[in-house]
């Protein structure tokens, strides 16, 4: 398996009275090749759970394996190797730097990877295309719709080919349009072998995906398909 997590916890304040448990107890298992949905309501642990797994943070307490490596044991540097290698990250703000072009902000990840310069064009405008954004590679984020600054942020996160994209609240700040043209481009990486993790409030959302994970208060209470996702 990709992702195996045992008993996970993540406390805040521990031992205090203002301790919070934003994970209890969670156990999960990712298979290399699945679409999963994590959904949940704020303040459920989704984006947290999300975090740990995406090695941008660390448990409190658990076991978790990323693809054969215990994470927990890993260094900062280790942890930043990880991320730049295997994870392709989406989220809701975007996060493009504002004074770089699309071009410029979908190279970034590349130049941090240490892919030489002669390599890094044809990386950079083939995730572009992908995304359907070649025409637009010399735009600023200003210059661009929230819809296409969103698809700069995943031809960003696609252009190093990571075997897995996740993703949190990736259509949050659109309409209903463009969210689903976000989905469908997803979809086609999941399709073309991409492990795919989204974060989501919507169950509309999260019913596009094979799976269905929901949390609530930091527990993992359902886990399964479509049917009795959302009794």
């Amino acid at each position: 398996m990709l992702i195996d997590v045992k008993n996970l916890y993540k406390i805040y304040n521990e031992g205090e009275e203002s301790e919070v448990r934003a994970l209890n107890g969670v156990t999960l298992t990712i298979d290399r090749g699945e679409f999963v949905a994590i959904i949940g309501q704020s303040g459920s642990g989704k984006s947290t759970l999300m975090n740990i797994l995406g090695c941008l943070d660390i448990p409190t307490y658990g076991d978790y394996h990323l693809d054969g490596v215990d994470v927990t044991e890993l260094t900062d540097r280790q942890l930043a190797h990880i991320r730049n290698k295997q994870i392709g990250f989406i989220f809701q703000g975007f996060n493009l730097i504002p004074a770089l072009n699309a071009w410029e902000n979908v190279e970034l990840p590349l130049i941090y990877q240490g892919i030489p310069f002669y390599k890094r064009g044809d990386l950079v405008e083939e995730a572009l295309e992908r995304v359907g954004l070649a025409d637009r590679s010399r735009h600023k984020p200003t210059e661009m719709s929230g819809g296409q600054q969103q698809r700069v942020a995943i031809a960003r996160a696609i252009a190093t080919h990571p075997p897995i994209i996740m993703a949190d609240e990736p259509t949050g700040a659109l309409d209903s349009k463009t969210g689903k043209h976000v989905l469908e481009i997803l979809h086609g990486l999941h399709d073309d072998g991409s492990t795919v993790i989204l974060i989501t409030h919507d169950n509309g959302i999260a019913a596009t995906a094979e799976r269905i994970v929901r949390i609530s208060d930091g527990t993992i209470i359902y886990d399964g398909g479509r049917e009795g996702a959302f009794a």
